[in-house]
């Protein structure tokens, strides 16, 4: 069947419509149209790009949480160990400077002859009453030697095997020091208690004692040496109806962090219990 219309009337139309549709467009009538085809365009391409990175992330997530989780493990198990490397250090400071001060010490007092040792084992009790030492009969350590720090007298040894010793700390209730107060040049006998506090006894009610007076051994007794530090009264008790005034004392060592001491080896204690005069009954 043949068209109603000649294929040259169409061809005119065809020709006449897309004129007239550039006329119209150079004549910007169709701008509201083009800029909502365009937002509508862009709206779509938008929608699909969001789409696309959200399933993008959805597939990746899993992926880059496990990777986070292995940098974070990583992260913990460095800073660990950075921190052990700094506790390490800090506690070879600490043992440098508490060897520089035995050092000192020994270099400020040459008339003795000193063993440095460690301190291995302590008083299992809430009260300080001896510790253990590294060295023994087998480093030339007898029983009775005094032992120091660079703060002052800790005690003495009073057992002894080939390897280690156990030091008698004046802080124990069987201790009892011969001392002098500085200040008054008075004498008195330093005991040391159930609960680890020090006291002073016999001291002469003539004597002036005050709160901060510095307590030294007097060398008598023949237990210890002269003159070494023991620590500073904190309060006094005189009464007139008693015979000696008494008095609670401070050491100057803190037993409680005692690490390494020295113990004095050319210091030959003296019992002279047998010669001293009991009364007749």
């Amino acid at each position: 069947m043949k068209s109603s219309f000649p294929r040259s009337l169409q061809t005119t139309i065809i020709i006449l419509v897309a004129l007239g549709l550039l006329t119209l467009s150079l004549g910007g009538y169709f701008n509201p149209l083009t800029y909502r085809l365009g937002q509508f365009a862009i709206g779509i391409q938008t929608w699909v790009s969001s789409s696309y990175m959200a399933l993008v992330d959805y597939l990746t997530i899993p992926r880059d949480l496990a990777s986070l989780q292995e940098q974070n493990s990583a992260l913990q198990a460095e800073v660990a160990r950075l921190q052990t490397e700094v506790i390490d250090l800090q506690q070879q400071v600490t043992e440098t400077n508490i060897l520089s001060a035995l050092v000192n010490f020994a270099r400020a007092n040459p008339q003795y002859s000193y063993k440095a040792a460690a301190v291995i084992g302590t008083d299992p009790s809430p009260f300080r009453h001896y510790v253990i030492i590294n060295i023994g009969s087998n480093d030339g350590i007898l029983r009775g030697m005094p032992v120091v720090t660079d703060q002052g007298l800790a005690g003495r040894v009073d057992a002894v095997i080939a390897e280690a010793a156990r030091v008698q700390l004046i802080t124990d209730p069987a201790s009892a020091v011969n001392v002098r107060l500085q200040a008054s040049n008075t004498d008195a006998m330093l005991d040391g208690s159930v609960t680890g506090d020090l006291s002073l006894d016999m001291i002469s009610q003539d004597a002036t004692v005050q709160v901060g007076d510095v307590v030294l051994t007097s060398g008598l007794g023949g237990g210890y040496p002269a003159n070494l530090l023991v620590g500073q009264v904190v309060s006094v008790r005189k009464q007139p109806t008693e015979l000696f005034q008494q008095a609670a004392i401070q050491a100057n060592v803190d037993f409680y962090r005692l690490q390494y001491v020295l113990v004095i080896t050319n210091f030959n204690p003296v019992d002279i219990t047998p010669l001293i005069a009991t009364p007749s009954p």
